[in-house]
């Protein structure tokens, strides 16, 4: 059984920084690529962050400089660390799991599975 269960969610003030992890389970984590998708109250889902299994990071320009994906192959686990954060970035933040070499970061039938999220709350 496929599970990805993130944590580190929780209320930061705004300026502040955050550090989420996901943790899987039940596929081939180190050949798999994994991305942060988040959605706001109100609005669609919106890619954050993705990696490769080589290690390789993929963000929208709109995320350069303030969020950094990264993951551990031996211990199963991909993190996002936020820093600067806004009002503007509260929402649940979800990890999810595509095809190794997938570019498609985007597209959200693309991926094959997600977590359950967890809620970033930013205040002003």
């Amino acid at each position: 059984e496929v599970q990805l269960v993130e944590s580190g969610g929780g209320l930061v003030q705004a300026g502040g920084s955050l550090r989420l992890s996901c943790a899987a389970s039940g596929f081939t984590f180190s050949r798999s690529a994994m991305s942060w998708v988040r959605q706001a109250p109100g609005k669609k889902h919106e890619w954050v962050a993705g990696i490769y299994s080589d290690g390789s990071t993929y963000y929208p320009d709109s995320m350069k400089g303030r969020f950094t994906i990264y993951r551990d192959n031996t211990k199963n686990t991909v993190t996002l660390e936020m820093k600067s954060l806004e009002p503007e970035d509260t929402a649940v933040y979800y990890c999810a799991v595509m095809g190794e070499d997938n570019p498609n970061w985007r597209l959200l039938y693309e991926y094959d599975y997600w977590g359950q999220g967890t809620q970033v709350t930013v205040s002003s």
